[in-house]
């Protein structure tokens, strides 16, 4: 966990591989990652320098879920234009002419300022699309361009986490339910993202 203006240098220096293991155009690369937040690490950096290798196709496996909402209990992650499931779900919309859906939730999350216990609206426009559109979307951007081989990105299930870990219930960065009220936080980051403003929601 490094800030932005040092993740690519670091980058560079931890991610390496050895050459020749890869049968150039013929086998699949297969990476896991804890999890994938922004996109940027892999956009600018890891899949390039896999890419470089030659391989027919590169699978990039998170064993975290998509996530997409704001954490204000654990890590410090309060934007909701930063995760890349959120900017898949935006592009979704819009190429399928469901960007309406945008000022619907905008409003109802105006709304909700004045309830005593406020719902998470921003879950409306996860629930237009399945997991798997919303990761070949996550795929499409942070393909970097020029890169040769196919690419597939795979995320963990929120089910498949619950199965795995059955005694840790909290997966309200990738299911929006929060543990209190917390459609709040959640629904004044989406203010935030659609009045353009750069600043944390909680």
């Amino acid at each position: 966990i490094t800030d932005d203006d040092h993740r690519d240098e670091m980058v560079a220096h931890v991610y390496d591989t050895t050459y020749e293991v890869v049968n150039k155009g013929k086998d699949t690369l297969v990476v896991i990652d804890d999890s994938i937040v922004r996109g940027t690490t892999l956009e600018k950096s890891i899949l390039k320098m896999l890419d470089r290798l030659g391989p027919k196709k590169i699978v990039v496996v998170s064993s975290a879920p998509q996530i997409r909402f704001p954490d204000c209990y654990g890590i410090d992650m309060s934007k909701m234009g930063d995760f890349v499931a959120f900017r898949a779900v935006i592009k979704l919309l819009k190429e399928q002419g469901k960007d309406y859906l945008l000022g619907e939730v905008y409003e109802q999350c105006q709304q909700a300022r004045l309830q005593e216990r406020p719902v998470n609206y921003v879950k409306r426009l996860y629930e237009e699309f399945t997991p798997e559109e919303i990761s070949a979307k996550i795929g499409d951007i942070v393909r970097p361009e020029g890169m040769k081989a196919e690419l597939e990105v795979v995320y963990q299930t929120v089910e498949n986490l619950h199965k795995a870990i059955p005694n840790h219930s909290g997966d309200w960065y990738f299911t929006g339910n929060f543990p209190t009220p917390g459609g709040m936080k959640a629904n004044k980051s989406y203010l935030n993202y659609m009045d353009g403003k750069l600043v944390r929601a909680y």
